[in-house]
């Protein structure tokens, strides 16, 4: 009777305490999802101003190659490749503006040319000669390919699936694909090369690399392959505007665009590119 009056008199505090541990580990549990709660709230909530200073970055971006454009329309700026600087309400803008009258366009380049650009970046004559054919039979039609040159035999020998369409590149990337061209040497070339020249390049505004390999060609360069009347008035050029917003947003644009009366606005856009673009 002893025994069983002891246990009775020792089982209230156990309960008691029991119930006070399930309410330690209950305001536990709370504090941590609140901890949860509130870490992810600030986190999204970071996330949204960051999302929205980029957004305003790149507004500020587009408006700058839009007024950079106007400049050129206006006969105030020139594509000439200096840094220029805008200053926004909520932000500023660096601006380069790059001829592409200066460079080499891969799909009406002459093989001399283009043979010449790859000698002045250290390729053999040998191997120059022989990339500037098979560059040329890959926008060319027919079945036949150059003496040194390469169409679709000559990709199946080197184990490729694939071969040269005979049309006009679309990209500067779908030169990595014609045959002999390395990435290595794609990164060498691209600096100098570009889609949207009407002709040979303009001496008066080419780069050293491609001012040499004019004038280590054969041949006369700088006459226009497209009649003089179509492309009166016309330049094509390079916008690079890197915005930087007042919140810490920061956005690149980089634009392609071709200014000229034939226009309604003035100009055609004939690349729009973001990051990475």
């Amino acid at each position: 009777m002893t025994a069983r009056r002891a246990r009775s008199a020792r089982a209230p505090g156990n309960r008691r305490g029991f119930a006070l541990l399930i309410v330690l580990w209950t305001l536990v549990l709370l504090s941590l999802l609140v901890t949860h709660l509130s870490a992810t709230g600030r986190s999204e909530a970071r996330i949204a101003s960051n999302y929205a200073s980029n957004a305003q970055a790149e507004a500020q971006a587009d408006g700058a190659v839009f007024e950079a454009a106007f400049h050129v329309i206006n006969g105030e700026w020139a594509p000439d490749g200096k840094d220029r600087q805008l200053q926004l309400a909520k932000g500023v803008v660096g601006l380069r503006l790059l001829s592409e009258s200066g460079k080499v366009n891969p799909n009406i380049a002459s093989t001399d040319l283009m043979a010449s650009l790859l000698r002045v970046l250290g390729e053999d004559p040998g191997q120059a000669s022989a990339l500037a054919s098979a560059i040329a039979d890959w926008r060319e039609p027919g079945d036949q390919p150059r003496p040194d040159g390469a169409k679709a035999p000559q990709y199946r020998a080197a184990g490729l699936d694939h071969g040269p369409p005979g049309s006009p590149f679309e990209s500067l990337d779908e030169l990595g694909r014609v045959l002999g061209m390395t990435p290595q040497l794609l990164a060498a070339l691209r600096p100098h090369l570009t889609l949207f020249q009407f002709g040979d390049p303009d001496p008066s505004i080419a780069d050293p690399v491609v001012l040499q390999a004019m004038k280590q060609m054969p041949g006369q360069v700088g006459q226009p392959i497209f009649p003089p009347g179509l492309t009166a008035g016309l330049q094509t050029m390079t916008i690079i505007a890197e915005a930087h917003s007042n919140s810490g947003g920061l956005f690149t644009r980089r634009a392609v665009l071709r200014v000229g009366p034939a226009f309604e606005r003035g100009f055609q856009i004939l690349v729009w590119d973001g990051p990475g673009g």
